[in-house]
C-alpha cells in the first residue's frame, strides 16, 4: 500500500474515532513517512497527551521536533521518553534516546 493509501486510510479511522490513539499513532506514522511532519506531530502529540505510559509516540515526537528544529520542545518529549525507558527497563529505546539528548546537547 502507497504512504499516500495509508494516509487516506488512517485519516478516516480517525474520521471516524477522533479519540482512538493507535488509528493516530499509525496516521502520525504514515504522515511522516509522507514527509507531512507538522501534521504527524499533531497527532503524536495526542498519542503522548492520552497516554501518560507510552513512550514511542515521545520518542518519535521528539525526533520530528528535532527535524523541524524545535529543541526545546524536542528535549522535553525526549526527557519523558528517557524516564519512561528506564521506568519500564527499555533498554534500546533507553540508549537511544540518550544518544539523541547527548547529540542535542551537543549543538
Amino acid at each position: 500500500m502507497s504512504v499516500s493509501a495509508r494516509v487516506d486510510r488512517f485519516a478516516a479511522l480517525v474520521a471516524g474515532q477522533p479519540d482512538n490513539e493507535l488509528f493516530r499513532f499509525s496516521l502520525a506514522q504514515a504522515l511522516a513517512e509522507a514527509g507531512r511532519l507538522p501534521d504527524a506531530v499533531e497527532h503524536y502529540t495526542f498519542c503522548a497527551r492520552k497516554k501518560a505510559d507510552w513512550m514511542m509516540p515521545r520518542i518519535l515526537l521528539g525526533k520530528l521536533l528535532l527535524a523541524q528544529g524545535r529543541k526545546a520542545e524536542a528535549r522535553a518529549w525526549l526527557e519523558e521518553a528517557l524516564q519512561l525507558a528506564v521506568d519500564q527497563q527499555h533498554e534500546e529505546p533507553e540508549a537511544e534516546v540518550r544518544g539523541l539528548l547527548r547529540d542535542l546537547d551537543a549543538t
